[in-house]
C-alpha cells in the first residue's frame, strides 16, 4: 500500500521536520506494515502502541509510537493508544473528536473533574487483531438469558 501523506499527527514529515531524501511516497517496511495494521482497527475499537508491535511480531511500543509520530497522519492514528488509555498530548481535542464520532468506549470523569479530558475504556475498547475475535469475547462474557 502507498501512503501519499508523510505527515504524522504532530506536523512533521521526519524527526527534524524535514522533508525526507526519498521519494515522499515510499516507507521503511516497519512503518508500512505499522500503519497497515493501524487501518485494520476497526471504527471505535483501539490498539495499543505494545499490541501492535506484538501483532507483527517486531519491534516495540517505542518503535511504533515512533513510526505513528513520524508517518501517522495519513493513517487513524487515533486508534492506536498509550496503554493506560490516555489521550495523545497536545491532541486531545481531534482524538476526542474521533472517538465520539466512532462510538469508542470512553471513561468520562465525575463532576468534580469538570474540565477533564476522559480516557479510553481500555477493557472494552481494545481490539485483539481479529476480525469479529472482541464481538466474539464480548457475546461469550455475557451471561445467557434464562
Amino acid at each position: 500500500m502507498t501512503r501519499m501523506s508523510l505527515e504524522g499527527p504532530v506536523g512533521q514529515t521526519g524527526a527534524s521536520g524535514a522533508e525526507d531524501s526519498g521519494a515522499a511516497d515510499e516507507l521503511p517496511p516497519y512503518a508500512e506494515a505499522v500503519l497497515d495494521v493501524a487501518d485494520r482497527i476497526p471504527p471505535g475499537r483501539v490498539m495499543t502502541y505494545g499490541d501492535v508491535a506484538e501483532w507483527l511480531g517486531e519491534g516495540g511500543p517505542r518503535q511504533v509510537g515512533r513510526v505513528m509520530a513520524l508517518y501517522g497522519g495519513g493513517a487513524p492514528w487515533w486508534r492506536v493508544v498509550r496503554a493506560d488509555g490516555a489521550l495523545l498530548p497536545g491532541h486531545e481535542p481531534r482524538a476526542l473528536g474521533h472517538y465520539r464520532a466512532e462510538g469508542t468506549p470512553l471513561r468520562e470523569r465525575g463532576p468534580a473533574a469538570a474540565g477533564h479530558v476522559p480516557r479510553i475504556d481500555m477493557r472494552r475498547a481494545r481490539w485483539d487483531g481479529v476480525e469479529g475475535g472482541a464481538a466474539r469475547a464480548e457475546a461469550e462474557a455475557e451471561p445467557e438469558p434464562e
